[in-house]
């Protein structure tokens, strides 16, 4: 049986290039590997002013289409909302879906969020904020470099969701920042960005002990997990 496509959505402030390492280890596999930038996210100059959630879902679906056979679409932080969104309207399209230390969201981020985007933060907030363990200083400074604010409807939004369809669709979670117990513990308390943990019926879970972006802190490990997805 042939592979899976596989398609690659990168979280807050980044484009395709974030999963060039990973994009390119399985494509030397011969794994046929599509990442993409959503709307908002092409430049610091793009105007983002207008762009919605619904534009991230539809950025994708239109991906899925153009694969011509189901794929698995892995997700990274913040994509895991328009994600969860595409698995909703497109299901039957869905081999499997990967969720790269984030999850299927039930509701907006930041519904109060005030402003027309949101900029990447300090250095040291970020530090504060977020799990950097195995990312060198020239990463660091690469993703600040090429960083772009994410779109304020990307936050303010919340994915629509009324096909039960979704449920069924085989979900993987690769927890990096966070273990696996510590994802249960925060869907047991009920927290909306991993909402959809508690409604999906086929979910499994692995643990990746590295960074919020594994695609730069432990890039071998991830593509070897996504294709191994891709191949079942």
């Amino acid at each position: 049986m042939s592979n899976a496509p596989i398609i690659l959505v990168p979280g807050f402030w980044l484009g395709e290039w974030a999963w060039d390492e990973v994009a390119e280890l399985m494509r030397a596999d011969g794994l046929d590997v599509t990442a993409l930038t959503l709307p908002g996210l092409e430049s610091v100059d793009t105007d983002r002013s207008s762009i919605t959630l619904d534009d991230h879902v539809e950025s994708i679906c239109d991906v899925v289409r153009a694969a011509g056979t189901p794929v698995v679409l892995a997700v990274h932080s913040g994509a895991g909302v328009p994600g969860y969104g595409v698995t909703d309207r497109l299901p039957e399209l869905i081999a499997h879906m990967v969720y790269v230390d984030t999850g299927p969201a039930t509701a907006a981020l930041d519904p109060d969020f005030d402003g027309v985007d949101h900029p990447l933060p300090p250095q040291e907030q970020l530090a504060e904020e977020e799990n950097l363990d195995g990312l060198t200083e020239e990463q660091l400074e690469t993703f600040r470099r090429r960083a772009v604010p994410e779109p304020a409807g990307a936050l303010r939004d919340a994915p629509a969701l009324t096909n039960d369809a979704r449920l069924d669709v085989p979900s993987t979670v690769i927890c990096t920042a966070y273990t696996s117990e510590q994802y249960k513990e925060a869907v047991a308390e009920g927290q909306t960005w991993l909402g959809g943990f508690a409604e999906l019926h086929d979910v499994t879970w692995i643990d990746l002990p590295t960074s919020h972006w594994p695609m730069w802190s432990r890039p071998k490990e991830l593509a070897d997990i996504i294709a191994r997805i891709a191949a079942g």
